[in-house]
């Protein structure tokens, strides 16, 4: 298959390795109706992206507010700055509701016999890539998310404000968009530090309970897979020689760490143990040897969104790694 570069003739640790085309991969013609349905939901990713780069919240109108509560027009203005941005909150909101259907269309595609997870990335390369850009997407999102304290702020003061509202006869237009029903949903959202990462590790978990008639080693499997190739690929020059993009060496980093995540949430003993399927002492010495400023947030992620870490199961030495 052009796409695919077989890798190593040596073997590597009995890890699965071969060359995943993260830049080039294009569907074949049993691939193309998922692979649209999930191309019309990461075509929205960047707008996504740029619209929570560019939330600035409205904590300064917020606090004159709050600090003078009987003046009408600070009150207004407050509520006038924070609805577009409850608007906002909510088509981030939606689009992980959106992101959880393609990811359980793609693990649909990725699992299922009679092929093993190995040869179903080997020949769903251009499935395997949306998969990437997911999990891709998810930790841009949540490492932007978690610099922007006045999400929280600008929602908590919503909520608070709303039935004050009511008895002002303020305009509640917005409540045609976000009613209580949805400020609940959203407002757990939001309270996640990762949010776009604890929708996928719920949707995995999700997939892998109403397939009962899979075995859960067919996801774990694609999901230890991909991490073992993504990090043969950063660790081997070969590989890394063949990026066109430096882009695509913190895109590999982002989709291993990704995939780590979901393992350790859906694999009942978690990625850390010694019988994991994921070398993690490799796939974390890979991060230690990119520059700090590139992974220190994904090396957190790993200490402070996996499920297991802290487990007795985990080495000390995989511990003191992540310390």
């Amino acid at each position: 298959m052009g796409n695919l570069l077989k890798v190593l003739t040596r073997e590597i640790e009995n890890y699965p390795h071969f060359f995943l085309d993260f830049e080039n991969a294009q569907p074949t013609e049993c691939e193309c109706d998922v692979w649209n349905q999930v191309n019309a939901v990461l075509q929205e990713s960047e707008s996504i992206l740029s619209g929570l780069q560019a939330y600035k919240g409205a904590g300064m109108e917020i606090r004159d507010a709050i600090q003078n509560p009987n003046d009408l027009l600070l009150q207004e203005k407050a509520w006038k700055s924070v609805c577009p941005l409850v608007i906002r909150l909510k088509q981030f909101y939606g689009f992980s509701l959106k992101l959880e259907k393609a990811l359980q269309s793609l693990l649909e595609s990725l699992t299922c016999p009679p092929y093993t997870p190995t040869q179903h990335l080997e020949k769903e390369q251009a499935l395997a890539k949306q998969f990437a850009e997911i999990l891709h997407f998810t930790l841009r999102f949540d490492e932007l998310k978690m610099r922007i304290p006045a999400i929280q702020n600008d929602f908590s003061y919503y909520r608070r404000t709303i039935s004050r509202n009511r008895i002002n006869n303020m305009n509640l237009d917005i409540e045609n968009e976000v009613n209580n029903e949805m400020a609940n949903r959203m407002s757990l959202f939001y309270a996640e530090a990762t949010p776009m990462l604890k929708t996928l590790s719920t949707a995995t978990t999700n997939f892998v309970t109403e397939n009962k008639t899979l075995p859960l080693e067919n996801t774990t499997d694609c999901l230890s897979t991909m991490a073992s190739v993504c990090k043969v690929m950063l660790e081997t020059p070969d590989y890394t020689s063949r990026f066109n993009s430096e882009d695509t060496l913190l895109f590999c980093m982002r989709v291993m760490v990704g995939v780590i995540i979901l393992y350790d949430h859906v694999h009942p003993n978690g990625a850390f143990t010694k019988s994991s399927k994921i070398d993690m002492k490799g796939c974390i010495k890979v991060l230690k040897d990119q520059p700090a400023d590139n992974v220190e947030g994904l090396l957190n992620a790993l200490k402070f969104t996996t499920k297991h870490l802290n487990d007795e199961s985990t080495p000390k030495n995989i511990r003191t790694m992540l310390q």
